[in-house]
């Protein structure tokens, strides 16, 4: 009985975790590994990343929306002249055939005016809108602060 208690106790806490690496389908589109860094407090942007794989024709992500942030948008890393920006998307290129990752250095979701802080360990909802598919609502999971990716790809 002891020893039943401990792994459903075990498995409820890697739930959350779990269920932000699994797969969602939306058409022929697959995401997966929705990731977000935690945050010291509330008062500063967090970031949302994700991997979409298109076995379908070309379409774009053209917004998110989460009750995690007041002000969530997509963002996009240029470096010119050795000095990086991250000027406003208005959509990331999804091709067929292709699999488009929101990752550090590149595009990604920025989360302005946070609702609160983001804690390791929790997740939150994001729904991404996309141009020809539709919406999906993916879980994020929230990993340490210094994670380079999401627990389910080895990140922390």
């Amino acid at each position: 009985m002891r020893n039943t208690l401990f792994s459903a106790a075990a498995l409820a806490l890697l739930a959350p975790a779990a269920f932000a690496c699994e797969a969602v389908t939306l058409g022929d589109l697959t995401i997966e590994h929705a990731w977000s860094r935690a945050t010291i407090g509330a008062t500063r942007p967090a970031v949302f990343y994700v991997e979409i794989r298109n076995g379908g024709a070309d379409d774009a992500l053209t917004g998110i929306a989460t009750p995690a942030a007041a002000m969530p948008m997509l963002h996009e890393t240029v470096v010119t002249d050795g000095v990086a920006s991250m000027p406003h998307a208005m959509s990331v290129p999804v091709p067929a055939g292709e699999i488009v990752k929101l990752a550090p250095g590149g595009y990604h979701g920025m989360l302005m005016q946070l609702t609160g802080a983001l804690n390791e360990g929790d997740s939150f909802p994001v729904t991404l809108t996309f141009e020809k598919a539709g919406e999906v609502t993916v879980d994020v999971e929230v990993v340490p602060m210094r994670a380079e990716g999401p627990s389910c790809e080895g990140g922390h």
